[in-house]
């Protein structure tokens, strides 16, 4: 920026003098008359104005807490009406997981599942990655709130793992009566066989192509990352279709 210059202009100072002696005999000449001008000049430099040193206010960072969990013994008291006698695993052989998800919210919320105590560390493995992908969750609940009715557990979208029941469809024990098996957001990733869809509110995503958040896809990191702790997807199968279930 070019700078701007005030000139301020000094005092000027005329001196003048002059002499001057009266005429007769024996008179001097006349001094000469002399005058001068003295000029002071005084220059003043206006630089540009200083900048602002306020930094501009940095970015809102998305915050999420970190991933935790919790594991505990459960007892059959604990487990309510999802365990009951004949089950094909005692109360013993399970354990309680507390789990940090993201809900379809978008924050941060703790759940729990009832698991296997042998695949424990897979299924906290598992779980730590969908944090980190931020999968939503819609709810994750132990079954026994629903009293054991895997349909009205799937009708709130609720994730859920242990539950002593006979295989849908079935006579003989599902594999959640072992606690190796997991249904993830049942409303978004429902089960078919032939005209049946459970949930039944589940028939809004038949169409896979018309993707949610929640929804599980052949091959997406969610298949992904329970294939390699040791979960088989139901999406894969034929006959019926489960895209809900995981199972060791």
């Amino acid at each position: 920026m070019r700078s701007r210059r005030v000139w301020v202009l000094g005092t000027i100072v005329l001196i003048a003098t002059s002499a001057c002696t009266p005429g007769g005999r024996g008179a001097g000449t006349a001094a000469p008359t002399s005058s001068s001008a003295s000029v002071v000049v005084t220059e003043t430099a206006v630089g540009p104005p200083a900048l602002s040193s306020v930094e501009p206010p940095a970015p809102a960072v998305e915050q999420f807490p970190p991933f935790s969990s919790t594991v505990a013994p459960v007892t059959a008291e604990r487990l309510g009406a999802s365990y009951r006698v004949g089950c094909p695993v005692a109360p013993e052989a399970l354990r309680l997981v507390g789990l940090t998800y993201v809900g379809f919210d978008g924050t941060a919320a703790q759940g729990e599942l009832v698991v296997a105590a042998d695949v424990v560390d897979d299924v906290v493995a598992v779980f730590a990655q969908l944090y980190r992908q931020r999968f939503p969750i819609r709810s994750m609940v132990t079954v026994e709130a629903f009293g054991a009715d895997d349909d009205a557990s799937m009708a709130v979208d609720n994730t859920s793992a242990f539950n002593c029941r006979p295989v849908t469809g079935g006579s003989g024990w599902s594999l959640h009566s072992y606690g190796v098996a997991i249904d993830v957001d049942p409303r978004e990733n429902p089960y078919v066989a032939g005209n049946t869809v459970l949930p039944p509110e589940g028939r809004d995503h038949l169409d896979r192509g018309n993707v949610v958040p929640g929804m599980i896809l052949a091959g997406d990191p969610v298949v992904t990352v329970f294939a390699a702790h040791g979960f088989a997807w139901g999406g894969y199968w034929t006959d019926p279709v489960d895209y809900q279930h995981f199972e060791a």
